[in-house]
């Protein structure tokens, strides 16, 4: 069933008239009931008069009336008059009750039909528009304000998701633009010998190995994004850094890099695989945004309640207002965003792993020149 079957299925009064109506209905059923007790009440008043001797006459209204039959008389005519005019106060009051309950439900349902219009009016281009209600902080003013911040948060993702999709085409683009020109050049030349074609293959390769790399981060950054783990167990990071160490290690010794790793065991909960790509991108991002000739060191810890993992390296001199965008898509320390080494995503899927397993993530810049990251993990009990 579409949107529109829904909604036709689900006309009818609207909460006003529904409001109303209940109002109404109370206000008539409690008037009913003063009216009738009021007429019972005057029959027993009016029953209760003192009786006269048998045979005396006493005229009511210009009719004489037998006095054993006085208190009979009284009773009725009291009871005419309590419906006659009450009557008229009962159509009265239920009138003015639904008057008065519809000008107060529309006053006071006024505020929900502003936050209707604005959800009606919203579209992906236009979720900068606000309810911001003023008024008393009564239950409508909260349900204003929670749906102000709940397009706060939309405006965000969506904003972070036109972001992300920008960049991950941009990214995409540059290994494709490569193979697409070097494949253009080499067939346009009709002297290309075997070399040439070789050295065109190279470079192919290359450019395919990065295009896939980029495609396998995307892919595990949107895995991991808000996600529960499948799997929760104890895990020694000293272990998951030492394979992950192993993987790096022959960059390490290309550039020279003194590397002081960890030995104490140390135990989080989580999922080893993911935990595993957590260590690999902070060491791969210390090795491949070092200097030559520089420096890194891993430490790990355990308290009563967090496990710790601790990367710090030196590097390029990083501004303190900048290492909060590293943890975002496609952002780079220190190198261009059109450098080859690297996806820009490392951060961004040690960020989002972290998230996943309840811990938190935070960089500090080295004041000499580096960076140092240091992720929070629930403790292995």
């Amino acid at each position: 069933m579409n949107a529109a079957a829904r909604s036709i299925t689900r006309r009818g009064p609207g909460l006003r008239v529904r409001l109303t109506l209940l109002a109404t209905a109370l206000v008539a059923a409690v008037s009913g009931l003063l009216l009738w007790l009021g007429w019972m009440l005057v029959g027993n008043v009016v029953a209760a008069v003192p009786r006269l001797p048998d045979g005396t006459v006493v005229r009511v209204r210009g009719v004489d009336v037998p006095a054993e039959l006085l208190g009979e008389a009284l009773r009725d005519s009291a009871r005419h008059q309590v419906l006659l005019i009450g009557g008229f106060a009962f159509v009265a009051v239920v009138l003015a009750a639904a008057l008065l309950a519809w000008m107060v439900t529309g006053r006071v349902l006024r505020p929900l039909h502003e936050v209707t219009e604005a959800a009606r009016r919203l579209s992906a281009e236009s979720l900068d528009e606000r309810i911001a209600l003023s008024g008393p902080r009564d239950e409508v003013a909260r349900l204003a304000d929670t749906f102000d911040a709940m397009l706060d948060r939309l405006q965000a993702a969506f904003d972070s998701q036109r972001r992300f999709v920008a960049n991950a085409s941009h990214e995409l683009r540059t290994p494709l633009s490569v193979i697409r020109t070097e494949l253009d050049v080499t067939l346009s030349d009709p002297r290309a010998d075997e070399a040439e074609l070789r050295r065109m293959a190279d470079v192919v390769r290359e450019a395919t190995a990065r295009a896939e790399r980029l495609v396998e981060a995307l892919l595990l950054l949107a895995r991991t994004e808000g996600v529960e783990l499948a799997v929760r167990e104890p895990v020694d990071l000293t272990e998951v850094v030492g394979r992950a160490m192993r993987a790096i290690a022959p960059e390490a010794r290309l550039r020279g890099l003194r590397v002081k790793c960890c030995e104490e065991p140390a135990f989080a909960v989580g999922d080893p695989a993911l935990l595993e790509r957590v260590a690999g991108n902070l060491l791969e991002n210390a090795v491949r945004h070092n200097v030559d000739g520089g420096w890194v060191e891993i430490a790990t810890g355990s308290g009563p309640q967090w496990t710790t993992l601790r990367v710090a390296s030196s590097g390029p001199r990083i501004p303190p207002d900048q290492v909060e965008a590293l943890f975002e898509p496609f952002r780079r320390a220190g190198i261009q965003r059109t450098a080859r080494s690297g996806a820009g995503l490392g951060l961004s899927i040690v960020r989002a792993a972290t998230a996943a397993h309840n811990g938190r993530v935070w960089a500090d810049p080295v004041p000499s020149g580096g960076l140092a990251v240091t992720v929070r993990l629930p403790v292995a009990p």
